[in-house]
């Protein structure tokens, strides 16, 4: 199982209605609304890191109203 953050930004005043949206969505496990540089924080689960690139680009990234995501792998370094 691979997971990851993924660091969304927004349209202004869009946040929590991405939030929204991508918690819905299969293999989103958690979707907050945060302040900072970026507007919304995700937590997705997926069986490798090719379906964890699906879901991403072809999932999150057509939520409506997403300007920018970063997705940050979870790693075990111990």
């Amino acid at each position: 199982m691979v997971q990851a953050y993924i660091l969304i930004q927004t349209e202004v005043g869009r946040a929590a209605a991405v939030a929204r949206q991508i918690a819905a969505l299969p293999g989103i496990t958690a979707a907050e609304d945060v302040t900072g540089p970026y507007d919304v924080i995700v937590r997705a689960e997926a069986s490798d890191v090719d379906e964890l690139g699906r879901l991403v680009v072809a999932k999150v990234q057509r939520v409506e109203g997403i300007t920018r995501t970063l997705t940050c792998p979870v790693v075990h370094l111990g």
